[in-house]
């Protein structure tokens, strides 16, 4: 099959190969999904740069790719859950992703069916983000009522997180480019801030919860306007010693996370607030209350741009360059 490969981390962006591999090989708790379109997100730009190498240290030659939407081409002998030609979505595992190929192999605990509604290319616009939105909810225990600020939500992650955040029950509050404001006040944003020509510490005070997509320049402003006791949670900032212990990473990890991290975690804890940091994982069972959520509102993600797999090294430097207000896209099928 063919496959988009990392054969090296390079910190100014390595060039991927499009190459034949092996076809995949199925457990009997996995199925076999033939891809058709994958989503290339800022995640696939920092596992090129080996940036997440201290989290999951992936070993090269690495197949690409951690999103995907496609249709089962065959189960494994427990699977119960999935029968062969059913259109499903996922996140890859962590230790094993390689959404960029023609084929997945993906334990049926990862996947889920796609909403009816959706086309292929907005399905596969969703798994990655929507997960980030829904675990980072999970962890901050929002509660309905409650006051959420997301930074940087004109783009893919704003399109998915603030739809889940209105059906459950918060008051969003957004900053992010111009271009985006009638798109998300349309999703019931309360107030959009241009970033450009606005400071949100200056409109907003008083949140219950911060989501945090920018990193650590922003931390100490976001923190600013959450109140006493809220919860910050971080897609971008610098990994914690409470996010080593909630993953389970080695205790030399740990040790190392806690120092990494002290300093959001001090300007946290003056105000008795709390700092997390979060690296999304494949969930099947979120995914399916996702889908079921986005079903009752027919929402529809926005594509950005749709590149062959043989133009692999094009779409990700479309992402690396940002300003997107929607999703890239990987045809593979």
């Amino acid at each position: 099959m063919k496959a988009a490969v990392l054969d090296r981390y390079d910190r100014q962006g390595a060039t991927l190969q499009v190459r034949d591999i092996p076809n995949p090989t199925i457990g009997p708790d996995d199925v076999l999904v033939r891809v058709t379109f994958a989503g290339v997100n800022p995640l696939d730009n920092m596992i090129v740069r080996g940036e997440v190498k201290l989290i999951v240290p992936y070993r090269t030659p690495l197949t690409m790719g951690n999103e995907f939407v496609g249709v089962v081409e065959r189960t494994g002998t427990r699977v119960t859950r999935f029968s062969e030609g059913e259109r499903v979505y996922g996140r890859m595992p962590l230790d094993a992703i390689g959404a960029f190929a023609q084929f997945v192999s993906i334990p049926q605990s990862a996947l889920a069916a796609t909403p009816e509604y959706m086309s292929d290319e907005e399905a596969a616009c969703v798994p990655l983000t929507a997960l980030t939105a829904w675990q980072a909810y999970e962890l901050m225990h929002v509660a309905e009522g409650g006051r959420l600020f997301i930074s940087g939500a004109t783009g893919s992650l704003g399109a998915m997180a603030v739809p889940i955040a209105r059906d459950l029950g918060l008051e969003v509050s957004v900053s992010g480019g111009a271009s985006g404001r009638r798109r998300m006040l349309d999703m019931g944003v309360a107030t959009f801030v241009d970033y450009k020509t606005q400071d949100y510490a200056t409109m907003l005070s008083g949140m219950d919860y911060v989501l945090d997509t920018v990193g650590d320049r922003e931390i100490g402003k976001e923190l600013g306007i959450l109140k006493r006791g809220g919860t910050l949670v971080s897609l971008r900032g610098t990994p914690n010693g409470a996010f080593a212990r909630r993953i389970g990473l080695p205790w030399y990890k740990r040790v190392l996370f806690d120092a990494a991290g002290m300093r959001n975690d001090r300007l946290a804890h003056r105000r008795a607030q709390r700092y997390e940091f979060i690296f999304v994982h494949a969930d099947g069972a979120g995914l399916d209350r996702v889908s079921r959520m986005f079903e009752r509102h027919e929402v529809h993600p926005t594509v950005n741009d749709v590149y062959d797999l043989a133009q692999v090294n094009d779409a990700m430097e479309r992402v690396r360059r940002g300003g997107s207000n929607g999703k890239t896209l990987l045809r593979i099928g």
